[in-house]
């Protein structure tokens, strides 16, 4: 492996150990209650080398969207380069990542992803620093659909229907339901919703060798 290579898995190993103890804590005592001082000690690292990864306290806990952040622009690139329409790529991503119990799709109900939603969706400031990744997640969509106005737009509506789908399907596991009685509810959802943004983005819905 090159030194290139080594560095950026020992760079990606200190976000996740660091992001890890973070989030224990945060569980265990409370979001408001932890300083970045605490989290620093327990991970044994400096305040200021803490900071050089993470910029703001939220980013200890929403480190853990980062690698989904290009996740839908990277589900159309990956489907143009097979003919795929943008919307087929998108709900293909979305429903794969409901039958897999992927945690970002809200389909787990494993303890630790509870916690952790528990913990995002019950602090106001987690809520608030959310939107920035899922604007950055809009913009890279966004790009590959075009960048212009249309793009904006169309991404913008398929990123709220990622977060709502999620937001829905974490609300019923919080309320008591397993994954397994979920899951059926929820690639319906899914379905329908795409179903509906194939009928107001008809342009999204074709393939690239389709007909205009």
């Amino acid at each position: 492996m090159s030194e290139t290579g080594l560095r950026e898995r020992k760079r990606r190993r200190m976000y996740r150990e660091v992001s890890d103890v973070a989030v224990r804590l945060f569980v265990e005592r409370g979001f408001d209650a932890v300083s970045v001082a605490e989290v620093a000690a327990a991970a044994e690292i400096s305040k200021p080398t803490l900071f050089r990864y993470f910029p703001a306290k939220e980013d200890l806990v929403l480190h853990r969207f980062a690698d989904h952040e290009r996740e839908a622009a990277e589900a159309v690139a990956a489907g143009r380069l097979e003919g795929v329409a943008p919307l087929a790529a998108l709900r293909r991503n979305v429903l794969a990542g409901i039958a897999a119990s992927d945690p970002i799709t809200g389909v787990s109900d494993h303890p630790e992803v509870r916690s952790f939603c528990a913990l995002l969706y019950g602090t106001p400031a987690l809520v608030a620093r959310l939107h920035a990744y899922l604007e950055r997640s809009e913009a890279a969509l966004a790009e590959v659909l075009g960048g212009d106005l249309d793009a904006r737009l169309a991404a913008g509506q398929i990123i709220a229907v990622r977060r709502i789908l999620a937001q829905e399907n974490w609300r019923r596991i919080e309320a008591g339901e397993t994954a397994a009685d979920v899951r059926p509810v929820a690639l319906a959802a899914a379905e329908r919703a795409f179903a509906a943004l194939e009928a107001g983005l008809p342009a999204l819905a074709r393939g690239a060798g389709d007909e205009e």
